[in-house]
């Protein structure tokens, strides 16, 4: 069963429950504690690269992921995305083939034996930081700004996959804000006092088909992502009239009873429907004319900066 995500995880600060939780994380820190402890390959034969998170959900590796494929390719690279496959992540594998040269198997290490095969100069790892096995050449951890770090705690006591501790072992962070005024201070001071050496890359979230809609009509929309929130106020900050929000669990497998109650809820209220690119894949096929659904470009900040770092970190692997 796929749960939605506890909302005290993002308390800034841990409440009764996540207390109550706390001692389960010790599952959590014996299997990072071990990972660890094993010795990962370093391969020569390919460059690697990985987009990950600490935090469950939400960040925009999939997105971020696809930046970087493009700019690689500009710098001429011959790159690949890659994950891991999952039966409840298609929706992700989806995005990735469509916008991607892609692939994607059970097992890291045979991504990366068959990337070699098919002669790419460098691997985008989507996900994967937690690799026991690998050793990537360039590791990039997704935070989104709001959200940050929540509670602060592992999972089940909060939303952390590591301790925030951990992005001393990386290179770079992508932080991801909805609001580009935002106050970002706190969150840069604290990962330079854990790791004054490692790049931090602002990124902003635009609606690309925007031309599509009209913000005039009133509208329904619903989610099964990481991070519903996010959804919701990128449609805020360009005007929409949400009259409801309908949230599911992460990487939810829609029925056409869901989407059917949802259809109806819109026609009885006058409103047109959305949801976001990666849920509109799960959609059975049948429904898909009557929902609409945000194509999203995620922006660099400073792309000059980023380019240059990657080359920086090219060339030292070479």
């Amino acid at each position: 069963m796929i749960l939605k995500k506890p909302k005290f995880w993002d308390f800034k600060k841990p409440n009764f429950f996540a207390y109550l939780l706390y001692p389960f994380t010790i599952f959590i820190e014996i299997n990072n504690i071990i990972s660890n402890l094993i010795p990962k390959k370093k391969f020569t034969e390919i460059k690697t690269l990985c987009v990950g998170n600490l935090y469950v959900g939400g960040t925009g590796k999939t997105p971020t992921s696809l930046l970087l494929y493009n700019l690689l390719k500009k710098m001429n690279i011959n790159p690949v995305t890659a994950k891991k496959f999952y039966n409840n992540q298609m929706d992700e594998q989806k995005l990735l083939k469509d916008n991607s040269n892609f692939i994607s198997l059970t097992d890291r290490k045979k991504i990366v034996k068959k990337a070699i095969e098919m002669k790419f100069d460098m691997i985008i790892f989507d996900d994967g930081l937690q690799e026991k096995w690998i050793d990537y050449d360039i590791k990039f951890a997704c935070f989104d700004s709001e959200k940050w770090i929540g509670n602060g705690h592992l999972i089940p006591s909060g939303p952390l996959r590591e301790k925030i501790d951990t992005i001393k072992n990386y290179h770079g962070i992508f932080l991801k804000t909805v609001n580009e005024n935002s106050n970002l201070d706190y969150i840069f001071n604290k990962i330079r006092n854990i790791n004054p050496n490692i790049e931090i890359f602002e990124t902003n979230i635009d609606i690309k088909n925007i031309n599509q809609f009209d913000i005039d009509k009133n509208y329904i929309i619903f989610s099964g992502i990481g991070n519903p929130d996010s959804f919701k106020k990128l449609l805020l900050k360009n005007q929409f009239k949400i009259i409801e929000e309908i949230t599911f669990p992460d990487h939810y497998n829609y029925q056409d009873k869901d989407i059917s109650e949802i259809i109806n809820k819109a026609n009885s209220n006058n409103a047109e429907i959305i949801t976001t690119e990666k849920d509109f894949k799960r959609i059975p096929q049948n429904f898909k004319e009557k929902i609409n659904f945000l194509e999203i470009n995620i922006q660099i900040k400073d792309e000059t900066k980023l380019v240059q770092f990657l080359k920086t970190k090219i060339n030292e692997i070479n």
